[in-house]
């Protein structure tokens, strides 16, 4: 029975990756901050009809120590993992550049971008051993060039997600390690990402922002089930 592992995964699109991986059989290990939020979606998920195992390992995904714990918390359980997806984000205040702290921005890159480089070169050293595995990371607003007074180190740290995840599989597939990497794009979503920021403080959405959203936005249960079908049958180490 294969293994995935979600970050981020005690709500909105993670939860519903890992509700939709359970309903396909998979083991399943989620991972967060907050412990109470994990046991509230750990028991979701262990509600629902499937015949993986379903875990839980508290995650800071700024510290490299608990990036690596939660490995090794996988690898105990169920041996190997092999499908391992960086989802752990955090939105930004609606500012300007120069109206952020350095803690804001600093949180932003942590999380939204060093977290997600992180957590790819420890798991890969892991899926390498097997020679088999797959890498996921989640793009988002300004990876396609888009920008938006108010998400400039949102957009920033998502598109360089984007080069490093297309640059890390093209690594992967010159030094012929077997393992995928690939990017998720999951759009809009409606969730309460899109008015929290990573520090709490909630986002007042112009009107404009917020008809858009309406208009093009789906649920995370909704755009969960395409994703999973797709990481589930790819087979491809992708570059482009």
């Amino acid at each position: 029975m294969k293994t995935v592992v979600i970050t981020g995964s005690a709500r909105g699109l993670g939860l519903c990756m890992a509700k939709r991986f359970r309903q396909k059989n998979f083991n399943v290990v989620i991972s967060d901050i907050k412990e109470e939020m994990l046991i509230k979606a750990y028991e979701e998920i262990l509600s629902m009809e499937g015949k993986g195992k379903v875990s839980y390992c508290i995650c800071d995904v700024t510290k490299t120590t608990d990036i690596s714990e939660l490995i090794n918390f996988a690898i105990n359980e169920y041996k190997t993992i092999d499908i391992w997806i960086n989802n752990a984000g955090v939105n930004q205040t609606d500012k300007a550049l120069w109206e952020l702290s350095e803690k804001e921005i600093n949180l932003i890159l942590n999380v939204d971008l060093k977290a997600t480089i992180i957590s790819s070169k420890l798991i890969m050293g892991e899926m390498i051993k097997w020679n088999k595995g797959a890498i996921y990371n989640i793009e988002g607003y300004g990876s396609n060039d888009a920008m938006m007074l108010g998400l400039n180190m949102y957009g920033t740290s998502k598109k360089a997600v984007t080069h490093f995840t297309k640059a890390l599989a093209k690594e992967s597939e010159e030094k012929n390690t077997g393992v995928i990497v690939g990017r998720l794009s999951p759009g809009i979503m409606i969730t309460d990402f899109i008015t929290t920021a990573g520090n709490g403080e909630k986002i007042n959405l112009p009107e404009k922002t917020k008809k858009v959203y309406n208009i093009l936005g789906d649920y995370p249960d909704v755009i969960a089930n395409f994703l999973v079908n797709k990481m589930i049958n790819n087979k491809k180490i992708t570059c482009k």
